[in-house]
């Protein structure tokens, strides 16, 4: 297995990593991700900084977006400033690595991760659920992963309140059950903790979130009913910042899959967490020739090849 630069590039924080045979993690960097700046320039300064010290023989790229496989860019990312979709091209970024370059949309890269060597590693046909920042998913049928010339499976963006849709209040499974939902109504209810704390509180029954935790865990478990209909997977694995964060939130998943999920299956659908933390993204880059090669042979994104 070549060795591998891998960016996993989210709405706050961006990771940029060495990883060398097994999947191992030979070096790591951390760093808040600057979306005051107009253009990537950090992100750019720590993937040259990683390739002046490593040798390296492909890069892929982990993107918080839609991104375009069959040109090579990043075509829409709600987390991230928009004079950045310029900058994240696969031609621009091959030119900084100077190796084999490919994009690929975070979500699934992480499922790339998950399947190959985390709580997927079992299954054959496996649905990777994160919920942080925002809502996405990656699917891996059979070891392969479903994509088009387009990343698929935005779960997050499927509306499940159609009176508040109409309204244009928050209606899609990101808008009622990622992070900064329940953030939300923290603030509004004047509750001070944040992060892991606010969901500890939360999840500990305090009657200032109960509204928002029962909005956040039926959210939560729509989208992954929607994913279990769609796909039929054998498992799906819940995680991201939020999801892992949240034991009740996976069980809340694992409920409604259970109960409003394919009917008459030998074996239920699975739902399990995620086993690999933030380092899913990264790992997965180490296994996306595999997941991804058969559009990379019809000869998308072979910057440098």
């Amino acid at each position: 297995m070549e060795t591998v630069l891998a960016v996993d590039l989210g709405g706050t924080h961006t990771r940029v990593a060495v990883i060398g045979p097994q999947a191992v993690i030979a070096d790591l960097v951390d760093a808040p991700t600057r979306r005051d700046d107009t253009h990537p320039e950090e992100l750019f300064a720590l993937i040259g900084k990683m390739c002046g010290q490593h040798a390296v023989g492909r890069a892929v790229i982990g993107l918080p977006g839609r991104v375009n496989y069959r040109d090579g860019r990043l075509e829409n990312a709600p987390n991230l400033p928009p004079t950045w979709l310029a900058d994240l091209t696969v031609e621009r970024l091959r030119r900084l690595t100077g190796v084999p370059t490919t994009l690929a949309n975070d979500a699934a890269m992480a499922a790339a991760g998950e399947a190959y060597f985390g709580a997927g590693r079992e299954f054959r046909d496996v649905v990777f659920m994160t919920v942080s920042t925002g809502v996405g998913a990656g699917v891996i049928l059979d070891g392969r992963l479903v994509t088009g010339y387009r990343s698929l499976v935005e779960i997050g963006h499927v509306v499940i309140d159609r009176a508040a849709a109409r309204d244009g209040r928050p209606a899609t499974v990101e808008q009622l059950g990622a992070g900064p939902a329940l953030a939300r109504a923290a603030a509004a209810a004047g509750v001070p903790e944040r992060d892991a704390a606010l969901v500890l509180r939360a999840e500990s029954g305090d009657p200032q979130l109960a509204d928002a935790w029962r909005q956040v865990t039926e959210a939560i478990g729509l989208g992954a009913v929607a994913l279990a209909h769609m796909f039929c997977p054998e498992v799906i694995v819940i995680g991201g910042g939020f999801g892992e964060a949240s034991h009740g939130l996976r069980a809340a998943a694992e409920a409604a899959v259970a109960t409003r999920g394919p009917r008459g299956l030998p074996r239920p659908i699975a739902v399990v967490p995620a086993s690999l933390g933030h380092d899913a993204g990264l790992r997965g880059a180490a296994a996306w020739q595999r997941a991804a090669g058969w559009h990379q042979a019809a000869g998308w994104q072979q910057a440098g090849a």
